[in-house]
């Protein structure tokens, strides 16, 4: 299995992100922004980072790179994709996921190890979590609010779209764990066909004990062992 990772002018959790994908025991590879197919790919996943430097909005300019045209084609046949941080803002602003990200709440960049509960396990990215099980993760963003209108958030609920959410020690959601102000406590979403997940905090940070937690392994490991992969490098 191959994992394409996909590098923007900016990105600063690629190799990160390729490093994780080979822990949990799959080959990663890292594809330029400019390229415009993905190889022979079994699933993909935009990283953190600053890509384009964030002008306009984060992930504003992204949305146009060569490489998206073969990202949402593989997302339509059902690949999985997985952005992480600024690759979800990417995924929002390409329309393969619902919402946008706005300031945080306190107009701050925050970054520190925060608990994220799992909320959904029927998705490539949670199948080897347990529903409600929590995730000690890092998160490094100035734009992780996330918003939606009305139906759309109505519609995410229903849809049982929300993935991760921000939670206190005690696992529930509630301002206190609420880091960014994001809407309903999201910290990750999926797409109607499930498919494609989104997440503002960084899974690829938080894959060995050295790191301060190896949760983020959950995430990774989830999706290697989802397509039968069990030890290649």
């Amino acid at each position: 299995m191959t994992v394409a990772v996909v590098v923007f002018p900016g990105s600063n959790s690629d190799v990160d992100a390729q490093h994780a994908v080979r822990v949990a025991g799959a080959n990663a590879t890292l594809v330029w922004h400019k390229d415009t197919d993905l190889g022979d790919a079994q699933a993909v996943i935009l990283p953190g980072g600053f890509a384009h430097g964030d002008y306009l909005r984060t992930g504003a300019i992204a949305r146009f790179s060569p490489i998206m045209n073969a990202v949402r084609d593989f997302a339509d046949r059902g690949g999985p994709v997985l952005g992480i941080c600024n690759g979800f803002q990417i995924l929002l602003e390409a329309g393969l996921l619902p919402g946008a990200m706005v300031r945080n709440r306190d107009i701050k960049f925050v970054s520190r190890l925060v608990p994220v509960r799992v909320d959904q396990v029927d998705t490539p990215f949670t199948s080897a979590c347990r529903q409600g099980q929590v995730l000690h993760l890092p998160i490094a963003h100035g734009e992780g609010n996330y918003t939606a209108d009305a139906d759309t958030m109505a519609a995410l609920e229903a849809n049982r779209q929300v993935i991760f959410r921000y939670v206190d020690a005690d696992g529930q959601p509630c301002e206190a764990g609420n880091p960014n102000g994001s809407a309903r406590n999201i910290a990750g979403i999926c797409n109607a066909t499930r498919n494609v997940v989104g997440l503002m905090p960084h899974p690829e940070r938080a894959c060995e004990a050295a790191l301060g937690s190896a949760d983020g392994l959950a995430v990774l490991s989830s999706l290697v062992h989802g397509l039968g992969v069990s030890s290649s490098r």
